[in-house]
């Protein structure tokens, strides 16, 4: 019946559809996820298949390792376990430290030994409960503050030759020794392992500058380096905190009612389902539910990122991590603490990074190359000369560790994952949830929005507003007939009808051989007799149109009104007229979304004349009525033959083949919905269309980032390269531009962050 004739899938209630649900549909390769040298701490969860064809009996073993929070403990760990023989998958999840091994091993023993050998300690987490928060590692200061210190000392002496050089080699010492032994231990593990990461660069270069009696400029060097790693971390830990802080908005308790009916304050993870629960007003709601007793109104902004409160109650849905703000609330729990809307938004959160972003593939291959051939580079630049044009040794090997400091590519690397989790985080804080990078960064370059119409323009929830006897012959039990048919629909239009005959009190009917016809009606038998409940469309299919019922019709549509039609096998009983609002918001998102320069496109299965109606009042470019769900894919496939980049916007299944062929898919008033969040490319958890140029707004601005990161890192590259050939740089200056720009690029990405 138009828009939202529900298509069901296996196992679903085929009677109700409970929310916007989308089909499951792999629609982009995302990759796969290369490793870096950079000392990242906010990169992205990635899966690596090691084998394509799991063995019978694999398990999954997860395990908490504290020391692994960037690219650089990823890659070992990857290269390390990947020649494990019986270890088959491998998921990273850098953002709560935590990695996942599908193997067949008899136990997970020599997976710990393996990781025990690069220095870090894994810890087994037992299966089906969440990994704790990380705990932020307290470091002492005091070693530091002595390497800085005493790096310095070592310049001034050696500047003013204030002691011999065994002094300053001394000092050096001290300073290296204080600030750089977890720097050298990272590095002689990754050189051990054959890689190349910043550790094992930096290692190379400091040990090369004490062998050429460079003692002042190696301390100094590994200083700067422990310094600027420690600010970074600091730094790239708030991109992280933006969405597991996010699980902090649940309270820990909640007042739960007892057998006796007494009151008890109990942990929310212990909690079961069916519940009552009572919320005071001021508190945080510590499970999703639905509402049995009270009403209030509820501060939904963690949810659904609305500035206004909502008002709730008996039957109202309310979401973990919201606040109660007037009112007292009693609510039966609907969904456990770990599988709450919240903790589900926070997981897919965590999950979209997995889907790198075109420009993060880009940038992971390119340091792939890079970094190995620059390595290359300086050997030859410390041989070649001297060898071959008679050159001092000491100043082109000197170059060459000029060289290897500047070979890392930190600031290009790690400009792309802290932009696009902060650009996730801020979506998410809109209640805007983006199911991975390529999506956020496809956002901007679309050039058509095509949007269903029921639900997503409108409410969703018309009311019957005309009613029309067609065959005097037929009784006055046409209503009831109606309702009984309608109320086996999910259909917004169907339930309007059955609404209308409960409000006038008509009896309930028995419904046998009910049937659904996708984008028509549906069909059953009362009481012995067959009847069809549809649209325009099933008149003409069932040859039972005539003129006078033509011109009744267009009346009708042309008021934008839905028409149902009530018939038997002899013809139309009764015309049931139906209409539905248009949201206040739809007006002013069309019109940002025009100022934006999107093209939008009405896709709908009601009437052509209704959908021009409701087009015409706010302001969409182009309507189209009549559609099934393939008319409505193969509207997206027209657009996309033109050479446009088409989204596609809707909520309910019947849009899922539209959805799925589109750049990006929306899925309306997620909240709640498992399916939606689960699927969607971009889910807005309430069923406010401005989110949608805000999202396109928020990837213009994440786009318009990462080109800024990448020119700056680029270009800082390209210019200590030349500087290094004229013999006009250090290392100190080197270490101290390439870790300044990636500081640069991180507080770049957190811009995405403020509110």
């Amino acid at each position: 019946m138009s828009d939202s004739q529900h298509i069901h899938k296996p196992g679903a209630d085929h009677d109700h559809d409970h929310g916007p649900t989308l089909q499951p549909v792999q629609k982009h390769d995302h990759g796969s996820h290369g490793d870096s040298c950079c000392s990242s701490k906010a990169a992205a969860p990635s899966l690596i298949k090691l084998s394509e064809t799991p063995t019978d009996g694999a398990r999954l073993s997860s395990f908490r390792i504290d020391a692994m929070d960037c690219p650089t403990e990823q890659t070992l760990i990857q290269n390390k376990l990947g020649k494990l023989a019986g270890v088959q998958q491998l998921e990273f999840n850098l953002i709560n430290r935590v990695l996942g091994v599908t193997h067949d091993l008899p136990d997970t023993a020599s997976i710990i030994d393996a990781i025990k050998s690069l220095g870090m300690h894994a810890e087994p987490l037992e299966q089906g409960v969440d990994a704790p928060a990380p705990v932020a590692q307290k470091k002492h200061w005091w070693p530091l503050a002595l390497s800085g210190v005493t790096a310095l000392a070592a310049e001034i002496i050696h500047f003013t030759s204030a002691a011999p050089d065994w002094v300053v080699a001394v000092v050096a010492l001290v300073s290296i020794l204080s600030g750089g032994l977890g720097t050298y231990k990272k590095g002689w593990i990754a050189l051990k392992n054959r890689n190349l990461n910043i550790n094992a660069l930096m290692s190379i270069a400091v040990t090369g500058a004490i062998l050429i009696g460079q003692w002042p400029e190696a301390a100094m060097v590994m200083f700067l380096f422990t310094l600027a790693e420690l600010i970074e971390a600091k730094s790239l830990d708030r991109a992280r905190n933006a969405i597991s802080g996010l699980m902090q908005m649940t309270p820990e308790e909640a007042t739960v009612q007892q057998a006796d009916g007494s009151w008890v304050v109990q942990d929310v993870k212990s909690i079961a389902l069916g519940a009552r629960v009572r919320v005071r007003p001021g508190e945080r709601i510590g499970l999703d539910g639905s509402v049995v007793a009270g009403s209030s109104t509820i501060d939904q902004a963690p949810i659904t990122g609305e500035s206004l409160p909502v008002e709730k109650g008996i039957g109202d849905k309310v979401f973990a991590g919201t606040i109660n703000q007037a009112g007292s609330l009693e609510y039966s729990v609907t969904a456990a603490a770990n599988n709450s809307t919240l903790a589900r938004i926070i997981h897919a959160v965590e999950q979209a990074q997995g889907a790198r972003a075109p420009t993060q593939r880009f940038v992971d291959q390119f340091s792939k190359i890079y970094t190995p051939a620059v390595f290359a580079l300086a050997l030859a630049v410390a041989i070649i000369p001297p060898l071959f044009m008679g050159a001092v040794w000491f100043d082109w090997i000197y170059r060459a560790l000029v060289l290897l400091v500047v070979a890392c590519p930190c600031a290009l690397v790690i400009s792309t994952p802290v932009t696009i989790v902060s650009g996730l985080a801020a979506a998410a804080r809109k209640g805007i949830l983006v199911k991975g990078g390529t999506y956020l960064e496809g956002g901007y370059k679309l050039d058509y929005l095509a949007l269903d119409k029921t639900g997503t323009i409108t409410h969703g929830k018309p009311v019957q507003t005309d009613y029309l006897l067609l065959d005097p012959t037929a009784d006055a039990s046409a209503p009831a007939i109606a309702a009984a048919l309608a109320g086996r629909s999910d259909h917004p239009v169907s339930l309007a009808i059955a609404n209308a005959a409960v409000d006038n009190q008509a009896a309930p009917l028995v419904v046998d051989n009910f049937a659904a016809l996708a984008g028509r009606g549906v069909r059953g038998d009362i009481n012995g007799q067959t009847y069809h409940l549809g649209n325009h469309r099933l008149v003409e299919e069932l040859n039972l149109c005539s003129p006078e019922l033509e011109e009744k019709l267009f009346a009708l549509e042309k008021q934008g009104k839905s028409v149902v039609l009530l018939l038997n096998a002899a013809g139309p009983l009764a015309l049931f007229a139906v209409a539905d609002t248009v949201k206040e918001s739809s007006r002013e998102a069309v019109e940002q979304l025009h100022a934006l320069g999107i093209k939008t496109l009405m896709l709908t299965g009601d009437n052509v004349h209704t959908a021009q109606a409701i087009a015409a009042q706010v302001g969409i470019d182009e309507a189209r009525g009549d559609l099934l769900p393939t008319d409505k894919l193969q509207a997206i496939e027209a657009l996309y033959a033109q050479g446009n980049r088409v989204g596609m916007v809707g909520d309910g299944i019947n849009d899922a083949p539209a959805l799925a062929r589109a750049e990006i898919g929306f899925a309306m008033a997620a909240a709640g919905t498992d399916t939606a969040i689960e699927t969607a490319d971009v889910a807005l958890m309430d069923d406010d269309l401005r989110k949608i140029p805000a999202f396109i707004r928020l990837s213009r601005q994440t786009s318009m980032i990462l080109k800024q990161n990448i020119t700056l890192a680029l270009v800082t590259k390209a210019i200590f390269l030349a500087v290094t050939f004229a013999g006009g740089a250090t290392m100190w200056m080197a270490v101290f531009a390439d870790m300044g720009v990636s500081l640069l690029v991180v507080f770049n990405g957190l811009r995405l962050l403020r509110k």
